[in-house]
């Protein structure tokens, strides 16, 4: 098994300065596929870059719904299906469950803030969320 997070969700540094560079391969948001470069090779990134692929990908992944990634790994949104709450209810729980996700990996220091934006029917919710990392600023 891998020693690298999210598959055991092992790396406990209390030093930022101790954890290894943060890689991850490049995505196509728009695609949802990997990026490659003109050779059909993939493109790896490393850093904050990397940080916000890895962000992409544990908000879209349901918690324990996939055997390949830790129990730390992914979001719970099941919770929320069929559950009657008002609009600020939903959110408060959302933003407890977004903050929760991605504070498991310790490349991220702070989660500072979430804002929710929905068109007018509500049925497309967008996300923006601002973090501290190791590396600094990340908006996603």
């Amino acid at each position: 098994m891998s020693a690298e997070f999210p598959f055991t969700g092992n790396i406990q540094a209390t030093n930022p300065a101790s954890l290894p560079l943060f890689r991850e391969w490049a995505w196509d948001f728009d695609k949802d596929c990997f990026k490659r470069d003109s050779n059909g090779n993939m493109i790896l990134l490393s850093g904050n870059d990397a940080l916000q692929v890895w962000v992409y990908k544990a908000v879209r992944t349901e918690r324990w719904a996939f055997l390949a990634y830790s129990d730390a790994f992914g979001i719970e949104l099941e919770q929320f299906r069929g559950k009657v709450m008002t609009v600020g209810e939903r959110r408060s729980e959302l933003r407890r469950a977004i903050k929760e996700c991605l504070m498991v990996n310790p490349y991220v220091v702070s989660v500072d803030k979430i804002e929710f934006e929905s068109n007018e029917r509500g049925r497309v919710l967008n996300i923006r969320v601002e973090l501290t990392t190791v590396y600094g600023s990340l908006e996603i």
